[in-house]
């Protein structure tokens, strides 16, 4: 499904990612985790054509992602509030997405309706721009706007932040469900190691733009990250 190969970046001289090979199957639920500077939302920045590789290049369904938009329509993510527009309230900001992906109001309305335990009743029907939301109400409105339309590959960065508990145990229901019923490729970041490990089925680790470790997802995982990060 997605394909790494060669992948570097760099600035001003100083490499901040190289990936030789990575290869995500389609359906997988993939962590990466590392420290601040290891290269996670490069990596993610990459996979979107956010910013260009300096060397090497990132593949979906065999499509070379900075030389084609033709994955842009199965591909949804939500990196940052960057993301939204700030001067739409959420209902406006599903039903712009939804028309760039094809879906009418109703369409939007079926998917949205389906989040009300998510939105905890402070999302919708509030009145407020997206500007005016706490980040964790901009975080839920990024994260189901990139639901809209039936992503077959959905990247979050760092989802579980400024979530509350209740709140990100719901999250990571909703992104069981989209990897298991759904076969939807989900690619998650992430500094909560108990919250990556609960949810994706492989975990890889990022050190200074490199990776380190590529596991399957166990009983003992969670304990062998905890003791790389712990060193």
């Amino acid at each position: 499904m997605i394909t790494t190969s060669n992948l570097s970046k760099a600035y001003k001289g100083n490499q901040v990612l190289h990936i030789e090979n990575l290869d995500i199957p389609k359906g997988q639920s993939f962590g990466l985790v590392g420290n601040n500077g290891a290269g996670k939302t490069t990596y993610f920045s990459l996979l979107l054509d956010l910013i260009k590789p300096t060397t090497g290049h990132i593949t979906s369904n065999s499509i070379q992602v900075d030389k084609s938009e033709a994955w842009k329509p199965y591909t949804s993510a939500f990196i940052d509030e960057s993301f939204l527009i700030g001067y739409l309230t959420p209902e406006e900001y599903f039903y712009f997405i939804g028309e760039l992906r094809g879906q009418n109001k109703a369409d939007v309305d079926k998917l949205t309706g389906q989040f009300e335990d998510f939105f905890h009743g402070e999302i919708l029907k509030q009145k407020k721009y997206l500007r005016d939301l706490s980040k964790g109400n901009q975080k839920k409105v990024g994260i189901v706007a990139a639901l809209i339309g039936n992503p077959e590959v959905v990247v979050l960065d760092e989802p579980f932040a400024n979530l509350d508990p209740t709140t990100q145990i719901r999250l990571k229901a909703i992104i069981k469900n989209l990897a298991e019923k759904g076969g939807v490729t989900v690619l998650i970041s992430s500094h909560d190691l108990m919250h990556v490990t609960d949810v994706c089925e492989r975990i890889v680790v990022l050190d200074k733009g490199e990776i380190i470790k590529d596991l399957a997802t166990n009983a003992a995982t969670l304990k062998e990250l905890e003791a790389h990060f712990a060193g």
